[in-house]
Formats: structure tokens, sequence, C-alpha cells
């Protein structure tokens, strides 16, 4: 936890340019806006920009790291990337006045680690293309999944916040983050087995294929009323899966660090090639249990679930569902209970494909702001999962600047 002068110095300076950016005034104006979404009194449709090639947009050195220390190497990490997207391609991004920290809260997870063959064409890239091992073939294989465990390290968490306190006083307040969950049972499973053992097993094994889906299930609960009991949920979050969460509505000030003051998300992307009734036999009963125990859920990544989005209402506290490419908008739409936001994904293809085609960006944009007009629903469109945009920044610019006047 020690650090350099000169660490200090880069970190204060960077730390002045962000918070100069987050007490402008449209922050506030941007959380009304979100709050308004919030609570289905929808103001506009709000943008969101997320999960970027950042190998590819540091042609500047905006992006380049410059401090040593490992644990504030993070923090400046975050820094240049809040500032760097504020600069360039902002769309409806809110940036908190204070410094993020992590709390010292450590899940040991479900016991067994992912074992894979990876390979990936772009080297300066975090985009990978993974083969899963299948370490789910026998009935006594599923003793591999074990009880999660939360800790939490106390002392360090202080250290942490003390220091940072240290560097920043004087330029910007210090939060800690507590922990946050990832309650897509399914996307465990396919690292853990690969997608199609997965479907295999499905058809050919499926009372196993609950066993597994019951012990994981078992297993995030645990870790769930773990967290609780330590107070460590991340209550202080206000973005869920790319998405702002801000809301009028007040936090139980009896239950600090506690899931009802949180959000969680949860998805099934494999679903997407198995009927809506296998998605209502092998998801909903487990993500249901999970769902309870948090404020609010959103539901759904890159699958398609326009053909069953009527099971989604036996998931307790759900708010958001994600409408992926791979659904068609105007179905998704009128298939979508009011109560519910559609959280549109737009083609990020689009910016990755050799030439960058404005019009098929807007008309992308376009039908999902039709279809959820035409049907009265509360819409929220969030750009994520981009792997490149053939190292042309301005790409990521041309689209803000086309989403944000569509949504005006």
């Amino acid at each position: 936890m020690s650090i350099s002068d000169k660490d200090k110095e880069i970190l204060r300076r960077l730390a002045a340019e962000y918070m100069e950016y987050a007490t402008l005034p449209v922050q506030n104006e941007k959380i009304k806006l979100w709050k308004s979404l919030n609570k289905l009194q929808m103001t506009k449709p709000m943008v969101v920009i997320d999960q970027l090639p950042w190998n590819e947009l540091n042609a500047e050195g905006e992006l380049t790291l410059r401090v040593e220390a490992p644990f504030f190497r993070s923090i400046e990490c975050d820094l240049r990337r809040q500032c760097y997207k504020w600069k360039h391609f902002p769309a409806d991004m809110v940036l908190n006045p204070y410094i993020t920290i992590q709390k010292a809260v450590y899940n040991s997870g479900y016991g067994i680690n992912v074992q894979e063959d990876t390979m990936k064409t772009d080297p300066t890239s975090s985009v990978i293309s993974h083969s899963y091992i299948n370490q789910f073939e026998t009935e006594e294989d599923l003793d591999k999944i074990k009880v999660m465990v939360i800790t939490h390290d106390v002392e360090e968490t202080k250290k942490r916040e003390q220091m940072a306190e240290t560097v920043f006083e004087g330029i910007a307040p210090v939060k800690s983050a507590g922990i946050s969950f990832h309650s897509g049972i399914w996307d465990h499973i396919s690292f853990l087995m690969g997608v199609e053992n997965a479907y295999i097993d499905l058809l050919d094994r499926p009372e196993f294929i609950h066993k597994i889906v019951r012990k994981m299930t078992d297993s995030t609960i645990h870790g769930i009323e773990q967290a609780n009991a330590l107070m460590v949920h991340d209550d202080t979050a206000n973005t869920c899966h790319c998405s702002y969460t801000y809301s009028d509505e007040p936090k139980n000030s009896e239950l600090p660090g506690n899931a009802k003051n949180c959000w969680t998300f949860a998805m099934a992307q494999l679903f997407t090639c198995v009927s809506a009734k296998t998605t209502e036999e092998f998801e909903i009963p487990y993500i249901a249990e999970i769902a309870k125990y948090f404020g609010n859920i959103y539901y759904g990544c890159c699958e398609r679930l326009e053909d069953r989005l009527n099971l989604l209402d036996k998931i307790p506290n759900i708010k958001k569902v994600s409408c992926s490419p791979w659904n068609n908008p105007d179905n998704f739409a009128g298939n979508l209970n009011k109560n519910h936001i559609m959280s549109f994904k737009p083609n990020p293809a689009f910016l990755g494909a050799d030439s960058f085609d404005e019009q098929s960006v807007k008309e992308n944009l376009q039908e999902a702001i039709s279809a959820a007009k035409a049907n009265n629903v509360h819409l929220e469109i969030v750009l994520k999962d981009i792997s490149t945009v053939k190292y042309d920044p301005t790409r990521l610019k041309t689209w803000n600047d086309i989403a944000m006047r569509l949504t005006t």
C-alpha cells in the first residue's frame, strides 16, 4: 500500500481533472433523467456506451498508465477511462463526484476453476476465443461445486481508505465499494462444461443438469447471505450491467451493505438455442430464488428473449430486460411487460466492419426507438460488447452523436 511522491502527484492531477467533469451541473441533470426512466416516467430514451476495445483507443496516449503502485494503478486506469469517455463519447453517462475504491472483500466462488484452450488474433486485444473443457461428466464431479465463502479483511479495507484519503485529500472525497453478484448461473455452467456439452446433457441427462444448477444456486444464495451478514454488498453502486440504476426510492438504512439495497444481473445466454419450455424448467425457478434477495434485477444479455418474455414475470424484482441484436425490436417491445424497461443493445458489429456505415447505425437505433414508442415501452440504449472499431475511435464519437440526435 505504499506509494511514491511521483505516483501521488500523477493521481492528484488526474483526480482533479476527473472532478472538474464530475461536478459539472450536467451530471445532476443526467441523474434526474435516469431517475425518471427508472421510475417508468421516461423523459427520453437514455444512452450508454460501455465495454470498449481499449487497446484500440490510445493513439494519443491519453490512456497510458503511469502509476507504479498496483492498488492505485487500477484506480488510475478507471479514472483515465472515465475521463476519456466523457471527453469523446459521453452519451448519457454520469460521473460520480468522488473516487471509488474497493473494499477488501473476497469471494471463493464455486471452488472450481475454468479449464480451457484459448486463441486470439489481435495480440493487444482482450477479446479471446475459448474452448472450454467439460468438468461435469460424472455424478462424482458434482462434488467439485463448493459452498461459496465471502470474507472481508476489515483492516485491509481501513488501510485502503486511509491511503486513498491521504492521496486525494483536498481533491476528491473517497467512497468504498463492496461486492456485487453476477447471478447468471448458466454463464458459469457454460464456462465449466462448454456450451455443446451443456446442450447434450439437457437432452440426455436433464436430471443431472438440474443437480448442477441446484448446487450452484444453493452456493450462490449462501454467498449472498454471508455478504448480508458481513454487510458488504455494494449498496453505493449506481450501475448494473452497464445500465444506470439511479432512483428516488430511499435505501433501507437499517440494512447497510444488504442485497435488498442493491441490484443484481442474470442471464442464460446459451438458452438462445433452446425452447421457451426449457428456459421455464431449467432457468426461471433457480434465478427466481436468487432474485428475491435483491432490490432489483437486470435480466438478460446477448440471448434472444422475445418469445419468452412472459416467463420473466415469474422472477421477483425484475426491472430491466435486455433486448439484444438477436431480438426483433417490434416483437420484443410488443411482448414486454410495461412495468419493465426495454434495455436495447444496438449491434456493435456496425462499428467493426471494414467501413463504417452511418446509415445502418441510424436505422438500427431508429427501429428500437420506433418500436418502444409504438408499444408505450420505456427505453434505454446500451451499446456494449464492442470487440473492435478497427483502430478508429472516431467511429464511437460518430455513433454517440447519431444516438444523441435520435433520442433528444
